[in-house]
């Protein structure tokens, strides 16, 4: 493949739409073609699939349920968006892979871990992102961030994706200790930046990484 895939992960709140909607602009007006996309999410059937598992009313899956689920989603859009994509050049930037997978499920959860990597790699056919941006945020502060994020949208209770916002606070740290953790085995892959700070500073700092891997 001859494109570049950007993974962006962060707990609940870290501010990661917004972040890949300016790094996506900053690349495009460097004159590359980006394409950005999501997880669960990305195709027609993922999609379908994203609002059984984020949805307030989706469900109560049981975390390996979940576990395939999600990798049910991503064997679908790696295959019909991400791939075709890096396969035509282009930077491919998404929200949540594989890594989300692993910190929610396996050390949110509890799921075994060597289960969720061995549905990680079925799903992905092994595709591995080129970078990793993982946005750092206290789990207080995101969920407040996320909570009043979600308080300004206007849609019924049943729609919102706020499924997991509903979890305790000591699963949520679980999750940020996960992410750290993932971080730390995979140094080559991922960058941990803080996400409690101004937003133009974290666009630059991100913009910055990129494009040092970019060359």
């Amino acid at each position: 493949m001859s494109g570049f895939f950007i993974t962006f992960e962060g707990g609940e709140g870290s501010g990661k739409t917004t972040q890949i909607n300016r790094l996506s602009k900053s690349l495009a007006e460097q004159g590359h073609k980006v394409v950005t996309t999501r997880e669960p999410g990305g195709t027609e059937e993922a999609e379908k699939i994203r609002d059984l598992l984020v949805q307030n009313k989706g469900g109560a899956w049981t975390p390996l349920a979940e576990v395939m689920l999600f990798s049910a989603a991503r064997a679908m859009h790696v295959e019909k968006v991400i791939a075709p994509a890096l396969d035509d050049g282009r930077i491919v930037i998404c929200d949540r892979f594989t890594d989300s997978t692993m910190a929610y499920q396996g050390y949110g959860f509890g799921t075994d871990k060597g289960v969720i990597e061995q549905l990680n790699t079925l799903s992905t056919s092994g595709l591995q992102p080129n970078l990793t941006v993982l946005l750092n945020i206290d789990p207080e502060a995101g969920l407040g961030r996320a909570g009043r994020r979600m308080a300004s949208e206007k849609m019924a209770v049943e729609q919102r994706e706020d499924r997991y916002e509903q979890l305790n606070l000591d699963f949520h740290t679980r999750i940020r200790d996960g992410f750290l953790d993932i971080a730390k085995q995979n140094p080559e892959r991922c960058v941990v930046i803080p996400a409690d700070q101004d937003m133009d500073l974290l666009a630059e700092q991100i913009l910055e990484a990129v494009s040092e891997r970019l060359g």
